[in-house]
């Protein structure tokens, strides 16, 4: 039988670090108003596009899984931030790559995209369609943050991770995953301002993420336990058999509620919220390859992940690992880094909404 091993992990880091206490010179909020709440107390904004992001996680995924550009057969980047809509930004990642003439798509259900990319291209491989993929997510959340609504601009970071898939005879990669949609529920998760319609195009509009707390909480934990019980009856597995969880790292309550609806031990949850916050489409890989680089990954591990999204999306899969946890190599970033602090980087975003940048410049 042939599955899609994942052989090549990477990630990109955004090095501009937005703490709680500098966004509480921005918005009315604090430290503990933040962490009691989400679990989060940093965030890194980029000062690099979604597209150039994607690029340098995917330069360190092949490096680790010392495999050449032009031997990936499709390109699938996650995002609901793409650098550009037409064309897309996986074929700016493949430019940037050398990557041959791979077959490029973007796929975007929010925060479910870079799963359900994983799920699309390991589909791909195991029917012979292709040998080889590399899977990326990749966000850049802070540019569509409206600065008045303290409840999202608090929860958002940007990055990116990325992971390369080939063909093997032995069972390892994703083996069984389950998606679904909660109906009647896009309302609750809604990005306004963005996307080709009348109302965006030709009125002028206010970015808006459109956010119902209690709705998402609800539906998310629900969403994904049944999406878990699913894959896990699939593999005739059960909690127990699990070596690892890397859930969607949206909120801390949300993984805890997961867990404890799935009676699943913390402490084999890899939970990375309070370093990036929630990167949409980035989490999972993101978190994966701390995973990897912390050690807490062992060969033929059950790993199993869940995710949910606008729409709302939600999904589940399990991974077997296979025999290698370490980079075959590694490679340093090579996109520019920034000089500026926080607040020189988001000024564009912040004068959009009326916040006083220099205001936050002169104070300490």
């Amino acid at each position: 039988m042939r599955y899609a091993a994942i052989t090549g992990w990477g990630k990109y880091v955004p090095p501009v670090v937005m703490s709680n206490d500098d966004l509480a010179r921005v918005v009315d909020t604090s430290d503990e108003w933040i962490r009691s709440r989400s679990g989060i107390e940093r965030r890194h904004y980029s000062h690099l596009t979604s597209g150039e992001m994607a690029w340098q996680a995917a330069e360190q995924a092949l490096a680790a899984s010392g495999t050449a550009p032009e031997s990936i057969d499709m390109l699938i980047v996650g995002t609901t931030t793409g650098s550009d809509l037409c064309p897309n930004t996986a074929s700016y990642v493949l430019d940037k790559l050398g990557a041959g003439n791979a077959g490029c798509m973007d796929l975007n259900s929010a925060c479910t995209s870079w799963f359900y990319a994983l799920t699309n291209a390991t589909a791909m491989v195991r029917s012979g369609q292709i040998e080889r993929a590399l899977v990326i997510g990749s966000e850049h959340l802070s540019q569509v943050m409206n600065w008045h609504e303290r409840s999202t601009a608090v929860l958002f970071g940007d990055g990116a991770g990325a992971v390369v898939i080939e063909a093997s005879e032995q069972p390892s990669g994703l083996l069984h995953s389950a998606w679904s949609t909660v109906r009647d529920s896009r309302e609750s998760l809604e990005m306004h301002g963005l996307g080709i319609n009348p109302t965006n195009l030709f009125h002028p509009a206010q970015r808006h993420l459109a956010f119902d707390g209690q709705a998402i909480f609800k539906n998310a934990v629900k969403g994904m336990g049944d999406a878990c019980a699913r894959v896990l009856e699939q593999a005739n597995l059960t909690v127990a058999d699990i070596d690892l969880f890397v859930p969607h790292q949206a909120n801390i309550r949300i993984i805890e509620a997961l867990a404890k609806r799935l009676d699943f031990p913390i402490e084999k949850i890899i939970v990375r919220i309070q370093e990036y916050a929630n990167t949409s489409a980035a989490s999972i890989p993101l978190a994966l390859t701390d995973a990897l680089e912390a050690g807490r990954i062992e060969p033929g591990m059950n790993i199993l992940m869940a995710t949910f999204g606008g729409g709302l999306t939600c999904g589940a899969g399990l991974v077997k690992w296979g025999e290698r946890c370490q980079p075959l190599a590694t490679r340093p970033v090579t996109a520019p880094g920034y000089t500026g602090n926080v607040y020189d980087l988001m000024r564009d975003s912040f004068d959009y909404y009326g916040v006083d940048v220099s205001t936050l410049l002169s104070q300490p």
